[in-house]
C-alpha cells in the first residue's frame, strides 16, 4: 500500500509539473491598439500559438505607454510603430534589437461634407493647414501613441505651432484609435487614423477617407525583445521565438493573409532594410 501511494504521488507531482510548465509557456506582448482593434492579432496569434505552443497575452496601449510598460519589465516583447521612440528604448538598454515587421499607412478621415475642402488631395500638411485655418473640428488621440506622435510630427511639418493655436476646435481624447474614431463620428470631425483600424471600424457615421497616399503617411511597425539583462523576469527564449516567427516567412505570410472584405490591411517587410 505504501508503494502504491508513493507511485500515486510521484505521478501526481509529474502531472502537476507538466500542467504548470504548460501554463508557464506564455509571453506578454506590449503593443498598440491598432494591432488589436484592426483584428490583426485575433488572426495572427492563434496561428503562432498553434505552431509554437506558446500563448500570447497582449496589452494593447498607445506606443508610448507600451514602451513604458516594457521599461518596467512588465512585458517580454514590444510590437509598436514609432521608430524614434523604439530606438530611444533600445539606446536606454531596455530592448535587444529592433526588427521591421510590416507597414500600413495613415489616412486623414473627415466628414463627407468636408468644410476644409481637402478631399481627394494627397498633401497631408496642406490639408492640416486648411483644417486649422478655418478651425474645423479635429480629434486627436492625445495618448502618446504612434499615431499621436505621427500626427504631432505632421502638424510641425505644416509649420503650425499647435500649442499656440489650439482651441475648442481641437479635441484631445487621450484614448485609443477606436474611441477616437467614435468621438470623430459623433462630432463630424477630422482625425488621423491608421488604415487598418479604419477598415475594421463600423461606426463611421458621415466619415470617409479624404486624404491618402502622401509618403509622409507611411506607418512602419517594429518588434523588439525586451532586454533580459536589464529585466531578468523577461522570458527570453519564448519572447525570441515570437520575434523570430513574426519576421520569418510563416509570420510574414500570416500578416499578408489578413484581410477585411478582401482588402489587405498590413504589408510585411521584415526582409527589407531597417525602416
Amino acid at each position: 500500500m505504501v508503494a502504491i501511494r508513493r507511485i500515486f504521488f510521484v505521478m501526481l507531482f509529474a502531472v502537476s509539473g507538466s500542467v504548470a510548465q504548460a501554463q508557464d509557456r506564455f509571453i506578454t506582448v506590449a503593443s498598440t491598439t491598432s494591432t488589436e482593434q484592426s483584428g490583426l492579432f485575433g488572426f495572427l496569434l492563434p496561428i503562432f500559438e498553434r505552431e509554437s505552443g506558446i500563448k500570447v497575452r497582449v496589452v494593447a496601449l498607445g506606443t508610448g505607454q507600451a514602451l513604458d510598460l516594457a521599461r518596467r519589465g512588465d512585458a517580454d516583447v514590444v510590437f509598436v510603430h514609432a521608430k524614434a521612440a523604439e530606438e530611444k528604448f533600445i539606446a536606454e538598454g531596455h530592448g535587444v534589437k529592433r526588427f521591421p515587421v510590416m507597414y500600413n499607412d495613415f489616412v486623414l478621415i473627415g466628414p463627407k461634407s468636408d468644410p476644409a475642402k481637402v478631399a481627394g488631395g494627397s498633401d497631408i500638411v496642406e490639408a492640416l493647414r486648411r483644417i486649422q485655418s478655418i478651425q474645423a473640428s479635429f480629434v486627436s488621440r492625445g495618448d502618446r501613441s504612434g499615431t499621436h506622435m505621427a500626427e504631432l510630427d505632421l502638424w510641425k511639418a505644416s509649420g503650425i505651432d499647435l500649442e499656440r493655436v489650439k482651441g475648442p476646435w481641437y479635441r484631445d481624447t487621450g484614448q485609443g484609435m477606436g474611441p477616437a474614431l467614435n468621438t470623430a463620428a459623433s462630432m463630424n470631425a477630422y482625425l488621423l487614423a491608421d488604415r487598418g483600424t479604419w477598415l475594421a471600424f463600423r461606426n463611421r457615421g458621415d466619415l470617409a477617407i479624404l486624404v491618402e497616399g502622401d509618403r509622409r503617411l507611411h506607418n512602419q511597425y517594429g518588434v523588439i525583445l525586451v532586454h533580459p539583462v536589464k529585466h531578468p523576469t523577461v522570458k527570453q527564449d519564448l519572447g525570441q521565438a515570437f520575434v523570430d516567427w513574426v519576421i520569418a516567412p510563416a509570420g510574414q505570410k500570416a500578416i499578408a493573409d489578413y484581410r477585411i472584405n478582401g482588402e489587405q490591411l498590413f504589408f510585411p517587410n521584415a526582409q527589407q532594410r531597417d525602416l
